[in-house]
C-alpha cells in the first residue's frame, strides 16, 4: 500500500468517516499500486464518505505528510507504524546499525545495484526521514522507520575520500561522482551524488546511471532515424533539452556512443561530473570533469579548442561565456552538442538568445541561426502500465527556422515545425497525442503535457 493511502485511510478513521472494519476492508481490498486519488473515488463512489471537502484535504494533507517523511501511523490489519516495511529486493535497513563498516558497504552496494536493476531514478539518505527512491518519478519509500542523522551521516560519509569529507564539512555541500565497483561480483557503477545538510541531519541524493549504454530506439524514440541525421555534420550545434529527470544525460550518452561508433573523430566531452564512461571504439574520446580535470565548463571550452577535437559536448549550458564559446566553435568548424534545463524549442532558442546584452543579440541571433542543426527537446511522461513513456520534439534548422530566429519570431517555430514535418520535424503536442493514440498513456496525463494545457497553467 501506498504510504498516501495510508495516510488518507488514517485521517478517515481519525475524523470517524470509517470505522475500523470498513478500513480493514480497505486494506484488504486495495491493489498495491492505488494512488490517492483512485483510493479517494472510491470512497466517494461506495458512499462511505459524501464530503468531498474533506476527502479534498484529507488527500493534500496525506501527501504533504508523505512528501515530508513522517512516520507511518497504525492502522487496522497492518503492521505497527514502528515496524519495517521493505519494498522487495532491498536491505533491511534497521540491520545497517549493528554492520561494521565492510559489511555497510557490502549493504550499500546491494542497495545500489537494486536501484539500478529497478530503474530507479534517484536514491534519497536522509537523517530524520525515512529512505526513498524515485521510481519512474513517484517516491517510493524503502521503510517505515525514519533514518537517524547518525546512520545516515555514516552511510552517507563512507563512500567519501578524506579530502571528500573535509570539503563537506566546511561548505556543508558537496556534489561528486560516486563510482561502486566490485570485481568479485562484476559490476561496477557510477552515480551523481550531492550531500547537503539540513534540519534534520544529512541528507545525501544519489542519480542512478544505467548501467549499459542504450540506443536511440532502446530509449523510446519514434524518430530516431530523424535524430540521427543530425550526426552526420561535422559543424553546427545540436541541443538536447529537457526539464529535470527527464532523460537528457542519458540521451547524451546515446548520440556520444552513436558517434564513437560511427566516426573517426576526436570527442571532447565536459561533464559536471561525469556520469557514463565512454571508451573510445573508432573515435577517440577524452572526458573531461569540471571541478576535478578543469576549473570551468568555460576553461574546459577554451582549452578543449586548442586540443584539436572534432565533436564537444557540453554537460549543460549554464551561461552567458558557455554559451557564446559553444555558437563559436559551432561556427568555426566544430560539432556541438550540449543539453540545457527548457521544456520545447522556442523556450530553448529564447533561454539561449536572451542571456545576451542587446548591443549583440543581432550578432548572436545571427550566428545561431547559421550554426543551429536541431533542438531535441524530451520528458518522461507516466504511462497506464505505472511506468514512464518518453514524449519528444524535434526542430531542424531550415530555410524558415533559420529566418525565425533571425528575426527574433519565435512565436512562429510552432507553424514552422507544423510545415516542416516532412522534413522529421516533431512538436511535443504531436508526440503526445501519438502515445495516446497508442494507448500508452491516460486522456488526463495527455491534456497535463500538452503545450497549450502547460502553457495555460
Amino acid at each position: 500500500m501506498r504510504p498516501e493511502i495510508h495516510w488518507l485511510l488514517h485521517f478517515c478513521l481519525e475524523n470517524q468517516r470509517l470505522t475500523e472494519s470498513q478500513v480493514l476492508g480497505m486494506v484488504s481490498n486495495l491493489a498495491p499500486s492505488t494512488d490517492v486519488h483512485a483510493g479517494a473515488k472510491l470512497l466517494a463512489n461506495s458512499g462511505w464518505i459524501t464530503d468531498t471537502a474533506f476527502l479534498d484535504s484529507a488527500i493534500e494533507a496525506s501527501i504533504k505528510n508523505t512528501q515530508d517523511g513522517f512516520e507511518l501511523p497504525v492502522l487496522p490489519g497492518l503492521s505497527s507504524a514502528g515496524s519495517h516495511s521493505n519494498v522487495e529486493g532491498f536491505p533491511d535497513f534497521l540491520t545497517f546499525n549493528q554492520l561494521n563498516d565492510d559489511d555497510l558497504r557490502a549493504a550499500i552496494r546491494s542497495l545500489f545495484t537494486q536501484c539500478q536493476k529497478i530503474g530507479a531514478s534517484d536514491l534519497h539518505l536522509t537523517g530524520g526521514a525515512r529512505p526513498r527512491i524515485r521510481h519512474h518519478r513517484r517516491i517510493v519509500y524503502l521503510s517505515n522507520a525514519p533514518l537517524t542523522d547518525a546512520l545516515a551521516r555514516r552511510i552517507n560519509y563512507l563512500s567519501l575520500t578524506p579530502e571528500q569529507r573535509q570539503r563537506f564539512e566546511t561548505d556543508w555541500d558537496l556534489d561528486y561522482a560516486l563510482t561502486v565497483d566490485d570485481e568479485t561480483a562484476g559490476f561496477k557503477m557510477r552515480f551523481r551524488a550531492n550531500l547537503m545538510e539540513q534540519k534534520k541531519g544529512i541528507s545525501g541524493v544519489y542519480r542512478i546511471v544505467a548501467n549499459h549504454l542504450m540506443s536511440l530506439e532502446q530509449l523510446g524514440f519514434p524518430n530516431a532515424d530523424n535524430i540521427r541525421k543530425l550526426l552526420n555534420y561535422h559543424n553546427g550545434i545540436i541541443l538536447v533539452t529537457g526539464p529535470v529527470g527527464s532523460g537528457k544525460t542519458t540521451t547524451l550518452a546515446s548520440l556520444v556512443n552513436e558517434l564513437n561508433q560511427t566516426r573517426k573523430n576526436h570527442i571532447i566531452t565536459v561533464e559536471d561530473p561525469i556520469e557514463v564512461m565512454q571508451h573510445s571504439v573508432n573515435s577517440i574520446v577524452t572526458q573531461l570533469q569540471v571541478g576535478k580535470h578543469t576549473e570551468s565548463f568555460k576553461s574546459a571550452l577554451k582549452s578543449a579548442l586548442r586540443e584539436d577535437p572534432d565533436i564537444i559536448v557540453i554537460g549543460e549550458m549554464r551561461d552567458l561565456e558557455t554559451i557564446e564559446m559553444a555558437v563559436t566553435a559551432a561556427e568555426t568548424g566544430h560539432l556541438v552538442i550540449a543539453t540545457m534545463h527548457t521544456r520545447d524549442a522556442a523556450s530553448t532558442l529564447n533561454r539561449m538568445l536572451d542571456v545576451f546584452p542587446p548591443s549583440q543579440q543581432n550578432q548572436i541571433r545571427a550566428m545561431t541561426a547559421g550554426s543551429l542543426r536541431g533542438i531535441v527537446c524530451q520528458r518522461l511522461i507516466p504511462s497506464v502500465d505505472d511506468e514512464v513513456v518518453l514524449a519528444c520534439e524535434l526542430l531542424v534548422n531550415t530555410t524558415a527556422v533559420a529566418n525565425i530566429i533571425r528575426d527574433a519570431k519565435e512565436t512562429g517555430l510552432e507553424n514552422a515545425m507544423q510545415s516542416g514535418k516532412q522534413l522529421g520535424m516533431l512538436t511535443m503536442n504531436d508526440s503526445v497525442q501519438a502515445l495516446l493514440d497508442q494507448g500508452k498513456i491516460t486522456a488526463e496525463v495527455a491534456a497535463e503535457n500538452m503545450f497549450n494545457a502547460e502553457s495555460n497553467a
